[in-house]
């Protein structure tokens, strides 16, 4: 009785008011005893850490929520919330949890979370792995009170949360393929984590099928795991560029295959390639590296012919191999004539432009749109321009429009916007409809295709769209293929186009290379001097043992091919220049690689004649060509022989070591055997000593990427 008169007592009493000291310990005290309990808490079966299924949803719809243009609008509500809510319904529905609970587990222990969408996209180098796991059905049961509370409260949730679902989609408007494509295009975290790989949406209005959906979640997908029994295991590749390269060629013996026979090439997209990778931070990929055309890209200051009437000259300097002292290079330079900027004849250029939602990043349709306006700055006011489009159906945006009225064209080409798929092959055919009614007689007739060099809708294989450009070659109109950004970038494509309609190809990563393909080297670039050009060397089998034909493995052509006119071939513009370099054998060279023959070799070598006219030639050039509007070729031959050679490195002329310089390191990128031996030092001093004026600065610039490339390789 007398302690519950006390606690009564008390009871009435007014407790002391608290000190701030006092309050602050306390509430330490709480959190310190809250974050004690949060930590030793069991997480909840089925997540990583708390990490719920939801989240996915908010890593990749986050980032376009919060963009500017979303926030707090109402295209928020009506686009983005309502895909959304679409994409939960198809995780929901399908049970496809988001992460393989074998990751799950190995997570918990080491006390790791998924990554988010940054992290995944910085370590897009490697395949990402989406490992579904088949959900198992719940076994059988007389009734909801037998199962433990710990096992039925995640299911009673996902019950909820998928009815939840379905009762707000059955509110939700449908979305046509297009929009769905162009809103996940939009998203910044999906994109960043897929690397800019494109989506293919289907044809059909307001379907987007499950792959399509589910392509985010490879995004935040945890590290790949073992495939094991019930998941099924599918890759997919950040990164879906596509090479058109071929096995470097092999050295040949003179004596049972004496003759060489390639197309022109004066294509420069594989140098870009190379220096995107680089000045990236990687090494190229062997395959993106094409030798000839690293050789072409750079201006040379060969000798041309004096007058339109001979249309090329060619120059031969056969020197030692800097990185084989056994053997020997014989260099053979050709230069085109220089039509003068007062006979430029009138240009009816037809712009045929990717829109698709795939050319939405900076390195894409805005570097394109700059790109052409520096063009359509460099032409003359009688010249005409034409605009077509392509993102899932084709549509003339300007009809051809002299470039007098160039507020017209910049303006047309200013309010150029992306979106939808790719139907690249309905965009072909109407470009070339649209130069074919525009057609200028005696002028330059080129259709200038822009993309990122994927062609998903319609007949879109390599060979349909060969077939394609084929066809109206025979029109007369030339070809311009310019690739841009990365990620997709269908170089395959590109080769395939511009090698079978008369064509060139290049490859714009900076408005600075726009400057130099589209103004400094416009003669060269837009207007033709000849087409279906080819190169034949035979070489004397009394000099020379073996050969070795550097690049031009795309380019190679059937020995008859060469006199056959109806065989297409490579196409030079305006004071053009094309490079070619052989690596020879000389007789009774140790650097011979191949064996005598035992059986008919004497049939095989010409008899020794004293007076024979060719007595002491290495070799022969041969080169056919056809002026533009003519359909038989003419031929221009030239003799190689001593009085072609120098006797050391530093004799040969300056341009050509520099070329040789290019030539070596563009077989040491694609491993080349021939050069292993010789070091990307080597290959810097031979350029530095040889780079002469530079009034570009692309040597320069090709030195610091011999130094990348250096660097990168002792990693």
């Amino acid at each position: 009785m007398t302690v519950d008169k006390e606690l009564e007592k008390l009871s009435r009493l007014t407790p002391p008011a608290a000190t701030p000291e006092a309050r602050a310990r306390a509430l330490a005290a709480a959190m310190q005893a809250f974050d004690t309990a949060e930590n030793n808490a069991p997480a909840a079966q089925g997540n990583a850490e708390g990490w719920r299924q939801s989240s996915i949803i908010n890593w990749i719809w986050s980032p376009a929520m919060n963009k500017k243009f979303l926030a707090g609008s109402a295209l928020a509500t009506l686009l983005v919330i309502p895909a959304a809510g679409y994409m939960a319904i198809e995780l929901t529905r399908n049970g496809l949890p988001i992460t393989d609970q074998t990751e799950i587990a190995g997570n918990l222990s080491k006390n790791n979370a998924p990554k988010p969408i940054g992290e995944a996209a910085r370590q897009s180098a490697k395949p990402i792995t989406v490992v579904p796991q088949l959900r198992p059905a719940p076994p059988e049961t007389s009734g909801l009170a037998e199962q433990p509370a710990a096992d039925s409260a995640p299911a009673l949730r996902d019950k909820e949360q998928q009815a939840a679902a379905k009762s707000a989609a059955s509110q939700l408007p449908d979305f046509s393929a297009d929009e769905i494509s162009t809103l996940l295009n939009k998203s910044e975290g999906s994109a960043a984590a897929l690397g800019g790989a494109k989506r293919s949406v289907p044809a059909a209005p307001g379907i987007v099928p499950q792959q399509q959906l589910a392509e985010p979640m490879a995004a935040v997908a945890p590290s790949p795991v073992p495939p094991a029994e019930g998941r099924v295991q599918i890759q997919l590749d950040p990164n879906r560029e596509r090479f058109a390269n071929a096995a470097a060629n092999p050295i040949k013996s003179v004596a049972t295959d004496p003759v060489s026979t390639f197309a022109a090439d004066v294509d420069s997209a594989s140098y870009a390639f190379v220096r995107r990778s680089l000045t990236g931070g990687a090494m190229p990929d062997p395959q993106s590296v094409r030798v000839e055309e690293m050789i072409n890209y750079f201006p040379y200051d060969w000798p041309g012919p004096d007058n339109a009437d001979q249309a090329f000259k060619a120059t031969v300097t056969v020197m030692p191999t800097p990185w084989n002292h056994d053997t020997e290079l014989m260099h053979v330079a050709i230069k085109g004539y220089d039509i003068a900027p007062a006979t430029t004849p009138h240009a009816n250029l037809i712009f045929l432009i990717d829109v698709s939602g795939s050319m939405d990043e900076p390195d894409k349709l805005p570097l394109l749109k700059s790109a052409f306006r520096l063009l359509v700055n460099r032409l003359k006011p009688d010249d005409t321009v034409s605009i077509v489009t392509y993102a899932g159906n084709a549509g003339t945006v300007l009809q051809p429009t002299r470039v007098a009225e160039k507020s017209k064209i910049l303006s047309a080409i200013d309010r150029l916007e992306p979106g939808g798929s790719t139907g690249g092959a309905e965009g072909i055919e109407a470009a070339y409809d649209l130069a074919k009614q525009a057609f200028v007689k005696d002028g330059v007739n080129r259709v200038m295709l822009a993309t990122d060099g994927d062609f998903n809708v319609g007949p879109s294989s390599d060979e349909d769209l060969k077939r394609i450009i084929e066809e109206r070659r025979k029109d007369g109109i030339f070809l311009t293929v310019l690739g841009f950004g990365r990620g997709n970038l269908n170089d395959s494509l590109m080769q395939t186009l511009v090698q079978n309609g008369n064509g060139s190809a290049a490859y714009i990563d900076t408005l600075a290379e726009a400057q130099k393909t589209l103004v400094e080297e416009a003669g060269s670039t837009l207007f033709p001097i000849a087409s279906d050009v080819k190169f034949q060397v035979e070489f004397n089998p009394e000099r020379i043992a073996e050969y070795r034909l550097i690049g031009y493995e795309t380019r190679a052509l059937n020995r008859e091919d060469f006199n056959n006119d109806r065989v297409d071939a490579g196409d030079i513009g305006s004071g053009h220049s094309v490079t070619a370099i052989y690596e020879i054998t000389p007789k009774g060279s140790p650097a011979v690689m191949n064996d005598g023959l035992r059986y008919g070799a004497a049939d095989q070598v010409p008899p020794k004649t004293s007076d024979s006219a060719h007595q002491g030639e290495l070799a022969f050039v041969k080169m056919r060509y056809k002026r533009p509007g003519e359909d038989k070729s003419a031929l221009i031959t030239t003799p190689v022989n001593d009085g072609n050679a120098v006797a050391t490195v530093d004799a040969a002329p300056q341009d050509v070591r520099f070329s040789v310089a290019v030539a070596a390191f563009g077989q040491k990128l694609s491993h080349v055997a021939a050069v292993d031996t010789y070091s990307y030092q080597a290959i810097a001093d031979l350029a530095a000593a040889s780079r002469g004026t530079d009034a570009f600065g692309y040597r320069s610039d090709f030195l610091g990427l011999v130094r990348l490339a250096d660097g990168l390789s002792q990693r």
